[in-house]
């Protein structure tokens, strides 16, 4: 939002970190809040790292195979723009990391910033297109008896990637002819869209294996933090990533993100109380993860341009 300074992001995404440590201090205490971390196994742990590091790799498949003319060879490096994006995305407020996404394909992978731009946006649009699908198929197995309504909707919902592009190509043919700079320039955006029914059908096969994966680790970790079925994590998961959209976040996230699990897993019937414990050691989790594969994509090789 540009009307609103800078200094005042910095102000609220400082007071909402202070609060959230003050907040878990005063009603917790940290050392008894982080108490569920001991009793989880190395193995436990290991598996749920290396599961979130598949999900990676998949996102890394997705930029590659989209790419494929321009990417051929070289996965690794799609790993590593994948890694460091991910990693900034975490560490930045307010989406801001995703300018890293356009800047590191052009360094790593020499492709354009009118070709990276449109294929995030793709991207970012597939993403929560099946966030809310996945969350939405959890929830209606837990709160609709029959199966009428939730099929009518999956429905509109395998549609609406299909119309979104049936529109772009519409809008792509009609500017096509056009003089204008202006929308000559949009007509390149536009062609930075799946230009075929496999990359279209790919790329979305790829979002949901992805997010298949990344939720089920998270859901499980959730349940090994405190008593919460799997229904109910998922979806508090679901919520909490989804708060990356909002104007307002705390440092990294903190505060906003425990307040997004916090309302996925009311419905479900956890107090308050019992699902901020759960929130911040997610959190912890994914905040831990980010950076560690942060490192490794640091020490990934690859010839920048």
């Amino acid at each position: 939002m540009k009307t609103i300074t800078s200094p005042v992001h910095k102000v609220v995404s400082l007071a909402l970190f202070v609060g959230l440590v003050m907040l878990v201090q005063h009603y917790y205490g940290w050392a008894e809040l982080l108490t569920p971390w001991r009793h989880l196994s190395g193995n436990s742990l290991l598996i749920a790292l290396v599961l979130v590091g598949a999900s990676h790799l998949l996102r890394a498949a997705r930029v590659h195979d989209y790419f494929r003319t321009d990417t051929a060879g070289h996965f690794r490096r799609c790993l590593k723009v994948v890694l460091q994006h991910h990693f900034l995305n975490n560490l930045l407020p307010m989406r801001s990391g995703e300018l890293s996404f356009p800047l590191f394909m052009s360094r790593y992978l020499e492709i354009p910033v009118q070709r990276s731009v449109p294929a995030l946006a793709w991207f970012r649009f597939l993403d929560l297109h099946t966030v809310i699908g996945l969350a939405a198929l959890v929830a209606t197995e837990y709160f609709f008896s029959s199966w009428w309504l939730p099929s009518i909707l999956l429905l509109l919902w395998l549609g609406f990637p299909l119309l979104m592009i049936r529109i772009t190509r519409k809008l792509e043919a009609a500017l096509s002819g056009s003089r204008s700079k202006l929308v000559s320039r949009v007509c390149v955006l536009l062609s930075g869209l799946p230009q075929s029914r496999g990359i279209f059908y790919r790329s979305w096969l790829w979002t949901i294996i992805n997010w298949t994966v990344k939720l089920s680790v998270f859901a499980w970790l959730m349940g090994q933090f405190g008593e919460v079925s799997f229904h109910a994590a998922w979806v508090g998961a679901t919520v909490g990533d989804l708060t990356s959209v909002l104007p307002f976040h705390g440092i990294a996230g903190a505060g906003t993100y425990e307040a997004g699990v916090i309302a996925g897993l009311a419905p479900y019937g956890l107090a308050p109380e019992s699902a901020l414990p759960l929130a911040v050691n997610l959190h912890l989790f994914i905040l831990a993860s980010s950076a560690l594969l942060g490192l490794i994509a640091w020490l990934i090789p690859a010839r920048s341009s």
